[in-house]
């Protein structure tokens, strides 16, 4: 199925079915190549977490997946890239995005990615909060593990929405949200909210698209292959926050999909890694 653009998909939505809204939102079924794309991922992960093994499974909450695995640079002052992993709340591992450090470091950065409860166990709530109360222990005990620079915040996916989230945290610099969903009504219309559980007032508190804009520099990116409900989601979040005069580019990768656009920020000449860069004076 061929999405409609964003007046065509808000206008339909009501007329569509279950079957065509959980298509929708399901990135898998768009990218057959897709379990292939994550299986290299996660292989390349492995290896470079088990190269750079110094600073892993530090623990910020009493949650099992309360955990850092922080990749710092050689210099502690440097700009420090967070990597959220996305899995719509509900899937995946900080440790098998391990190999995004690549991009950022190859230019003397550090890279850092917490972990955080997945639903059903948590709400989406609870994830908001545990990637803030991530981002205070980084506060308080970066410098331990060589993170004394500015942050920029990123996430892909989920982690998207979660950066958008966590932008107006005190240690954040700046943020790179990539291929997330920033408004939440419609996915209380697909299979997504089986195990989000997602209630009017989450929704209204935890849809960037509803809440007053964080003026720190955003850049939002997202692949020109995406579904059409993540790229609308990601053009109107750029939209609201340049009518605010909020700092920040929107960044259409062209060719990739909702996750080979992962490549981007992976390699260090990558068209995301340019722009994560470009987020700090």
């Amino acid at each position: 199925m061929t999405m409609p653009p964003l007046r065509g998909l808000c206008a339909e939505w009501g007329r569509m079915s279950r079957t065509e809204r959980d298509r929708a939102y399901d990135n898998t079924s768009a990218v057959p190549e897709s379990p292939a794309l994550n299986e290299a991922r996660i292989a390349a992960s492995r290896e470079y977490r088990a190269r750079h093994a110094t600073a892993l499974d530090l623990r910020y909450g009493p949650r099992e997946r309360n955990l850092w695995d922080i990749y710092p640079a050689e210099t502690p002052g440097a700009p420090c890239l967070v990597f959220i992993h996305g899995g719509y709340w509900q899937r995946n591992r900080r440790e098998d995005f391990a190999c995004l450090a690549e991009g950022v470091r190859a230019h003397g950065w550090s890279c850092a990615l917490p972990g955080y409860t997945l639903a059903p166990e948590v709400t989406l709530a609870e994830i908001v909060a545990e990637i803030h109360q991530a981002l205070d222990w980084l506060a308080a005990h970066g410098a331990a593990q060589g993170v004394t620079g500015p942050v920029v915040l990123s996430g892909w996916s989920a982690g998207g929405h979660l950066a958008a989230m966590g932008l107006n945290h005190p240690r954040v610099t700046a943020g790179l949200a990539i291929s997330g969903v920033f408004e939440l009504g419609p996915l209380r219309d697909t299979y997504l909210d089986e195990k989000l559980h997602l209630t009017d007032e989450q929704v209204a508190a935890l849809s960037p698209l509803r809440l007053p804009v964080v003026a720190k520099p955003l850049a939002i990116a997202y692949g020109s292959r995406e579904l059409a409900a993540l790229v609308s989601d990601s053009r109107d979040l750029h939209a609201l926050r340049a009518a605010s005069h909020a700092p920040g580019p929107l960044v259409p990768v062209a060719g990739a999909d909702h996750f080979t656009i992962l490549d981007a920020l992976r390699r260090p000449d990558g068209e995301l890694t340019r722009t994560a860069l470009g987020l700090l004076p």
